[in-house]
């Protein structure tokens, strides 16, 4: 990924940080949180029809590296 896509990303970062405020909140609380192996993480989308996707994972040992990495990015 080229720095041009990277402030490219920020940017749209921003504009959906600012159409969704509740969402970074709840992003920073789980961060200082923490996310430690055994964690569970559950996804549940809706699309405007009506159907729902879900999915969800367990946090495992070798996972811990993406997860603190994610943590430390400043968007």
């Amino acid at each position: 990924m080229n720095p041009m896509q990277l402030f490219q990303i920020k940017s749209m970062w921003d504009r959906f940080c600012a159409n969704h405020p509740r969402f970074p909140r709840f992003l920073s609380a789980v961060a200082k949180e923490g996310i430690a192996e055994d964690t569970i993480i559950s996804i549940e989308v809706k699309t405007p029809e009506g159907k729902t996707y879900n999915a969800n994972l367990k946090v495992q040992a070798g996972d811990m590296e993406l997860v603190n990495t994610l943590k430390q990015m400043k968007l």
